[in-house]
């Protein structure tokens, strides 16, 4: 079927099933990224001593720090390819495959050999480890997105889909309390042996997400595709001929993941450096503590979106943390904790959460069902690749000393800007049919008279 035919109209989400796609998403996403984010704890906190030449600390820093930025850079190559593979055999493949990817991964790392013990080869084989990373988690929250938006009901998908970023979020305090006591370990016990336990624990991870992921049903709309031979047998060759300017857009919109990478990595390395001389520990609290809070914000936000609409929610998180990034650095440079405290729940736990929270639904519901999962991981991912290296663009412009914090904000903030115009000059999608999603107006056009016609029958029924 060519892309100008109509596609059979997709059932309406089973009633049953909502629940369970967002339960599977929320937990598989939770341990994918527990596995994503401890790495970006060790790169500012212990891998520079470890996998680097230790005599020079801030080149060691910085080299570390880039490699954070290595796993978003393979995101974009991983996106290609798994997202044509999730519109082509289904949601529920990627899903499971991409977790054992990640899981695999991770704990290959635990057992990396040291700068110490093998020389150059050590850091060669961290980057080949993390950008193993990096091709699992661009499939990872596509692919989950995916199937809650198309088990969700019409009315709540801001909220269904929202439990994916709430499991990402799930997943970095997992990261985080691992570290906290692994953190608080005498220098010579974490840098020989404790800094691996939390990369050796992902084993467990990898098997407990993959036996719930593997009894996931696909989603109806890819099920009925399938029965009735509509799939798209080049999704990426339709996406970027049909659907280019919503892939821009989402593109634009992900650069907003800079304030997570900026907050989560580059702050914490700045706030602990001997410039500011804060408490590791205590900083990983802050980054714990405003996860925990990002838990219960990011379904009161997406609830709100599916009462008023994904572009002003979106559009008070990307303005709002454009703000609150100067507040927040500035509070660290004070080396004042209470304060570093405060701002950094309200910043990333609660404001942050109003554009992290709704993007799985704005972004998913700019493209129909045959190239959804290809224009959600291939956006999202380049958008997240720039996030990825901005925590050493940051570094590069703060200094070897971090002096030039106010740099970094304005950095973040333009960032922020960027995001908040390509929203705001979108479609407003919360209100648009499920079966309508995406379609351009000749497509609506002919898929109108099976829509109503499937609703004529549900009525009848």
């Amino acid at each position: 079927m060519s892309h100008q035919e109509a596609a059979p109209v997709p059932s309406a989400p089973s009633t049953g099933k909502p629940r369970k796609a967002a339960f599977a998403a929320w937990i598989g996403s939770a341990l994918e990224y527990y596995d994503f984010f401890i790495y970006g704890s060790a790169a500012a906190l212990v891998f520079p001593k470890v996998f680097f030449n230790p005599d020079d600390p801030a080149t060691a820093t910085l080299i570390s720090l880039a490699t954070f930025g290595v796993a978003y850079a393979a995101r974009p190559v991983g996106a290609l390819f798994l997202g044509h593979i999730g519109d082509r055999v289904g949601r529920r493949t990627i899903m499971v495959w991409t977790l054992v990817l990640m899981g695999l991964s991770t704990f290959l790392i635990g057992c990396l050999p040291t700068y110490a013990q093998a020389g150059t080869l050590a850091p060669t084989l961290l980057v080949l480890m993390r950008v193993l990373q990096g091709l699992s988690a661009a499939g990872e929250q596509a692919s989950a997105n995916a199937m809650t938006l198309e088990h969700a009901p019409e009315h709540r998908r801001g909220y269904y889909t929202s439990f994916t970023l709430n499991g990402t979020q799930a997943g970095q305090i997992l990261a985080t309390l691992a570290f906290i006591p692994v953190a608080a370990l005498p220098d010579e016990q974490l840098y020989t042996w404790g800094w691996r336990i939390p990369f050796l624990l992902s084993a467990v991870v990898a098997v407990i997400g993959w036996i719930i992921r593997r009894t996931l049903d696909e989603t109806p709309v890819f099920q009925e595709a399938t029965a009735h031979a509509a799939v798209a047998k080049m999704p990426l060759a339709e996406l970027l001929v049909n659907h280019w300017a919503s892939v821009l857009r989402v593109i634009c919109a992900a650069l907003i993941a800079t304030v997570s990478t900026i907050f989560s990595v580059w702050a914490l390395a700045y706030a602990t450096s001997d410039a500011v001389g804060l408490d590791k520990t205590g900083m990983l609290w802050v980054n714990g503590c405003a996860n925990a809070v990002a838990l219960l914000a990011i379904p009161l936000w997406a609830k709100l979106s599916d009462r008023i609409g994904r572009k002003p929610v979106f559009l008070i998180g990307a303005i709002g943390c454009a703000v609150l990034i100067f507040v927040y650095l500035w509070a660290i440079s004070l080396g004042s904790y209470p304060l570093v405290f405060a701002v950094g729940v309200l910043f990333f736990g609660v404001v942050y959460s109003a554009a992290n929270g709704i993007w799985p639904s704005f972004y998913g519901e700019m493209f129909p069902a045959r190239v959804r999962l290809s224009g959600m991981a291939v956006g999202t991912q380049i958008g997240f690749a720039v996030a990825g290296f901005a925590v050493s663009i940051a570094e590069r412009i703060a200094g070897g000393d971090g002096s030039n914090w106010v740099g970094v904000a304005v950095f973040s903030a333009a960032v922020c800007v960027i995001c908040a115009v390509a929203v705001a000059t979108g479609r407003e999608t919360h209100k648009v049919p499920t079966a309508e999603l995406g379609l351009r107006p000749g497509e609506l056009a002919a898929t109108s008279a099976p829509v109503s016609t499937v609703k004529a029958e549900s009525a009848a029924l």
